[in-house]
């Protein structure tokens, strides 16, 4: 073994999947990539990073609602372009040819070929860290969604696809909460 520096963790601890997060700010949707995500706890918490430098946090945080969209690899290069765009000066939708789906819960839209949405309402936010905690209420599968892998971001530019699954539930059986 060799020591690295350790701006070099971040290729061997990866964030939650890539995530498109679409908000609604009373005129208008909008769209921001955030690549640090995660899931919190089995009562459907996730965690977002994200702040004032993201044009939709705002919004984000003004509503207390949004959508987390999880872009498969064929969307990954549409989900970089969104992350450098501003909606502040631009449709992205328009821009990028993005199609959206009315929400069940939310007024943030849906975002067509993502493997799921997720539909959010903000619970706390941690200016600290930068922590966005939101309650998932409405879960979207795409059934044609061809490629499922979640997307991870290494950090540099560069991104990797999982989708090799293993099931050890009956290993871990004594383990679950009741109910999964």
């Amino acid at each position: 073994m060799k020591t690295l520096p350790l701006e070099k963790a971040l290729t061997f601890i990866e964030p939650g999947p890539l995530t498109l997060v679409t908000t609604f700010d009373g005129k208008k949707p909008n769209v921001m990539t955030i690549s640090w995500t995660a899931a919190l706890d089995f009562n459907q918490h996730i965690l977002l990073v994200t702040g004032p430098w993201n044009y939709s946090f705002d919004a984000l945080l003004k509503t207390k609602e949004c959508v987390v969209c999880l872009p498969g690899p064929a969307l990954l290069k549409k989900a970089v372009q969104v992350g450098m765009i501003s909606g502040e000066t631009e449709d992205k939708f328009k821009k990028l040819r993005i199609k959206t789906y009315p929400a069940k819960k939310v007024k943030a839209p849906l975002l067509a070929g993502c493997v799921a949405c997720l539909e959010c309402r903000v619970t706390d936010y941690i200016k600290q860290y930068g922590f966005v905690i939101l309650q998932v209420m409405e879960v979207w599968h795409n059934e044609r969604c061809r490629d499922k892998r979640l997307v991870h971001a290494v950090g540099d530019g560069t991104f990797t696809a999982d989708g090799e699954h293993f099931n050890l539930r009956a290993l871990m059986k004594e383990k679950l909460p009741p109910g999964l």
